[in-house]
């Protein structure tokens, strides 16, 4: 069906673009919010290397709840007041955590995480969704890491 393919040596940006570019392919034309998330978190997995866990959380009635994701079973709800994850999306703002066990609150899903990156989707104004990637290596997102994918949520809050 598609195949997609981008060097793991390839600059960051590049990488983001590709991914991007990527997502866009599968996604464009496609209503269902699901199949979407679910499509991205397997190309999240496939593009960006050294991750333990790539997907998304929905909010529903005010908490986060597990949507589609690639890696280790997840934790299926978060309060708001919980974990990098909550805190993106009590905030609005990405979440960009080098070392998960300084994190007040930190939510240990799987034991063998180290680094976080959260970006909120963000709907007319309001959080709808997080995009959550973890790693098992110490400070693995950078600044790179968090333009991607704020650029990939910006474009995924018409399509999931």
């Amino acid at each position: 069906m598609f195949d997609f393919k981008t060097s793991s040596e390839a600059p960051k940006p590049q990488i983001y673009t590709d991914l991007l570019d990527a997502i866009k392919a599968v996604t464009h034309g496609e209503s269902d919010s699901i199949a979407n998330m679910a499509n991205v978190a397997a190309l999240l997995w496939q593009f960006l290397p050294d991750l333990n866990w790539a997907g998304f959380y929905r909010m529903v009635d005010g908490e986060l709840v597990l949507g589609p994701f690639a890696g280790k079973p997840a934790c299926i709800r978060i309060a708001l007041d919980k974990g990098v994850c909550g805190a993106a999306a009590r905030t609005g703002e990405a979440q960009l955590v080098d070392d998960v066990h300084a994190f007040p609150g930190h939510i240990a899903c799987d034991g063998d995480t180290q680094s976080e990156l959260v970006v909120p989707v963000i709907q007319n104004g309001s959080v709808t969704h997080v995009i959550d990637l973890d790693s098992p290596s110490k400070a693995r997102f950078d600044k790179d890491d968090l333009h991607g994918i704020a650029a990939i949520a910006s474009y995924l809050a018409d399509y999931i």
